[in-house]
Formats: C-alpha cells, sequence, structure tokens
C-alpha cells in the first residue's frame, strides 16, 4: 500500500487529534482534514460533568489545544460541519453543506451519541450529557432554581450519572439516583464497591433509588416534573437527567461497505477496510488478548488509540501493530477517586489486595477463572499503579489476597 498525501479525521475530539498530532509528530508533511460537527476547536470531555458543571472551570479551560497550536500543526479544519455520507470508491466524505473531502486514508472518530427515553425528545427540562452545551444547560438549570433547592433526578448510574449527582448534591440540589442495578455501577465495580458508593452518595444527600426502572418522564405544561418508577411510585422533579447508555456515530457510513453493527468494526489493528481506520468510542475491534468484539468509551482509550491509527497509517496495512491496551479510566465522587487499569465486567471473583473498607482507601483484583482482568483503586493512586503490571502478563495469577470483596 503506497504512502497516503491525504488524510482526512472525521471526529474533533480526542482521538482525531491525537490522530492528527502523531501524523506530524511523526513526520507526516501531507494534507490533513480534521472535521467536527461541533462549532468548538477540539475540548475535553471527562470534566464536563465534573469542573465544567459545578462552575469550578470555564468552557474555554476545556480546550485541549490553543489556536496558535492547531495553527501550527497545518491542519485544515472544517469545524461545525456535519459529515453526511461515506464513498469508500471515490475516496470522498460529503458533508452536510454539500462539501466534499477527498482523501487516501481516512479515520473515522465520530464518537458516540446519549441515549433517549422514549417521549422525552424535545420536553423542556429534560438533559443528556455529551456536550459542551448540554453540560452549560443542565449547570443553569441547576442554578437557577424556580423554588429551591432545585430537585434533580437521575436516570442511571454510570459513571457520568454517579459523578453529576455528586456534582449536583455539592451544588445544593436535592438529588435522586435511580438504577436498574442492584447499586449504583454495580456492572462496573461489582456489589461490594457498588454499596461503599451508594452509602457514601447517601451521606451527602443523595437519594439513591437501585434496582427499579423509570418508565416515563412526567410532564406538566410542556416541562419534565418527575418520573414514574416501573412499580408505580412517582418522583418530583424540576430537571431530570438521562444517563442510560449510548449509541455509536455510524448511521452516515450507511452504503460505504463499512460493518457497523456496533460501532465500526475492524481488525486487530483498528483498520476497518478500503482506507479506512476508526478510533476512540467509535471503534470496535477484536481484542488481542480476548479475541472478543471490544469498544471502550474513555477518555484515555481514544487518545491511545488515536496515536495507535496515525502511526499504522504511516507503516500501511500490511506492517501494521494490533492494539493491545491496558485500558484506564478513572472518576471523582465526592471525596472518592476510583482508579480502573484493565477490565472489571465478567469477573467472576474480587479480592481485596490493599486498604480496607472502613477506611475507604483500597485497592481490589477482579479475576475470571484465575486470569486477572482488572485492577480498581479507591483513594489509592500510587498503590492502583503498581499492580498494572498484573494486566500486562497475559493469563497471570494473582498474588496473595486479604480478603473478598
Amino acid at each position: 500500500m503506497s504512502s497516503p498525501s491525504r488524510v482526512a479525521v472525521v471526529g474533533a475530539s480526542a482521538a482525531g487529534l491525537s490522530v492528527v498530532e502523531t501524523l506530524r509528530r511523526e513526520g507526516f508533511a501531507g494534507q490533513v482534514t480534521l472535521i467536527g460537527e461541533e462549532r468548538h476547536l477540539p475540548y475535553d470531555r471527562p470534566p464536563l460533568s465534573k469542573q465544567l458543571l459545578s462552575g469550578a472551570w470555564d468552557a474555554e479551560r476545556l480546550r485541549l489545544r490553543s489556536p496558535q497550536a492547531l495553527d501550527e500543526l497545518g491542519v485544515t479544519l472544517r469545524l461545525g460541519a456535519r459529515a453526511v455520507a461515506l464513498d469508500t470508491v471515490a475516496r470522498e466524505v460529503s458533508l452536510a453543506a454539500g462539501e466534499r473531502v477527498g482523501y487516501d486514508a481516512l479515520v473515522v472518530a465520530t464518537g458516540m451519541r446519549p441515549r433517549r427515553l422514549p417521549g422525552t425528545e424535545g420536553l423542556a427540562g429534560v438533559h443528556a450529557l455529551r456536550t459542551m452545551e448540554d453540560a452549560l444547560a443542565l449547570r443553569e438549570a441547576l442554578r437557577a432554581p424556580a423554588r429551591p433547592p432545585v430537585r434533580l433526578v437521575v436516570v442511571g448510574a454510570g459513571f457520568l450519572g454517579a459523578e453529576a449527582a455528586a456534582v449536583a448534591a455539592e451544588l445544593g440540589c436535592r438529588v435522586t439516583l435511580v438504577t436498574d442495578e442492584s447499586t449504583p455501577l454495580a456492572a462496573v465495580l461489582g456489589t461490594g464497591l457498588g454499596e461503599l458508593l451508594a452509602e457514601v452518595h447517601r451521606e451527602h444527600g443523595v437519594r439513591v433509588e437501585s434496582g427499579v426502572v423509570v418508565e416515563a418522564v412526567l410532564a406538566d405544561g410542556g416541562r419534565a416534573s418527575g418520573v414514574r418508577l416501573a412499580d408505580g411510585r412517582t418522583i418530583e422533579a424540576d430537571a431530570v437527567l438521562v444517563s442510560i447508555g449510548s449509541i455509536p456515530n455510524t448511521e452516515w457510513l450507511a452504503g460505504s461497505g463499512l460493518r457497523t453493527a456496533d460501532g465500526v468494526e475492524c481488525d486487530a489493528t483498528l483498520y476497518a477496510g478500503s482506507g479506512v481506520w476508526a478510533a476512540g468510542d467509535v471503534a470496535c475491534w477484536p481484542h488481542p488478548r480476548t479475541g472478543r468484539p471490544t469498544r471502550i468509551e474513555h477518555r484515555t482509550n481514544a487518545a491511545e488509540q488515536g496515536l495507535a491509527v496515525a502511526r499504522n497509517i504511516l507503516a500501511g496495512h500490511r506492517y501494521a501493530a494490533p492494539f493491545d491496551p491496558v485500558p484506564y479510566v478513572w472518576s471523582d465522587q465526592f471525596d472518592l477517586r476510583i482508579q480502573i487499569y484493565g477490565r472489571t465486567r465478567g469477573a467472576d471473583r474480587v479480592d481485596l489486595l490493599e486498604g480496607s473498607w472502613a477506611e475507604r482507601r483500597l485497592v481490589a483484583r477482579y479475576t475470571s477463572g484465575g486470569r486477572v482482568l482488572g485492577v480498581v483503586g479507591v483513594n489509592s493512586p500510587r498503590a492502583t499503579r503498581t499492580y498494572r503490571e498484573l494486566l500486562v502478563e497475559a493469563g497471570c495469577r494473582s498474588p496473595t489476597m486479604r480478603g473478598t470483596v
């Protein structure tokens, strides 16, 4: 495969920016076009549910790079431009305004969008949390109550929902966190750590409703007034945040010949075929250690995949390297910092390696069939990092344990 002279990247967030910067850092002198649906310069998303929502940061602080730094990359920016179609034969991306962008190599880094509750489209007072505008709108709702304190219902207790609930509680809102799981983040952390998280939220005034489904969002005069649970109960609200998962942004690829059952399906090197690669939340690839289709919606993964894709583009598909990461994610909630290396879903055993429940400072190891899947630390950043090597060694078994979580 000949070296490309034109690279187009669709998606101007962490993954897309990582592709562009790595190409230039590795000496690529050809044309680079970065296409983004939002009008903003590339910005960081994790602070949306924390620092921006709380008001600790202003919007400009979220920028990943300054305008000057982007100019120095020599990249052609197409911001506020939505990709609507892909022709892999002509190697062109069609934009909503009618423009077509040609390429030799294309990177799809279009991320995902929040899943909505049926019947809430256009209903005032119902919020999602994916973009800068989403975070600013929710912040305004939490700060401008019709009658204080603001009553917020958060539907979904994953990382995003739990973080937003924590921020809202610290702003003085009356918060209810609703999840269909047994505890917040049960699918990720397991029941033990999930109970610890629920306990901390309750201590800070958050009402936690576990094991229950939101059946509908109630409305009064065209505005959300609460939610109805499947067991018949209702919870009044001035604002409702829906955080129930995400959908990969792949509809624009219809008819392109790319496989998009769960994101852009790639090989182990993140190559999707026909000169197309994928990176970030939208990329689905067979993990080299498990062979299972894997899609990771975390900030660090986006940056790492962008770097890997850029290097593989320059190497050519024939010489591309498999993407074999140790995933990392963190979450700040009240006085807890939760860090995860590796994967925790599917674990059949969770063991305490260091620390204690009483101190709320610990490191736990997640295993399946004796194989280490992941390590979780709570308020133990240094200790958690030391166990990362467990995950680098394929098929390793666990060190001496201190107890079962």
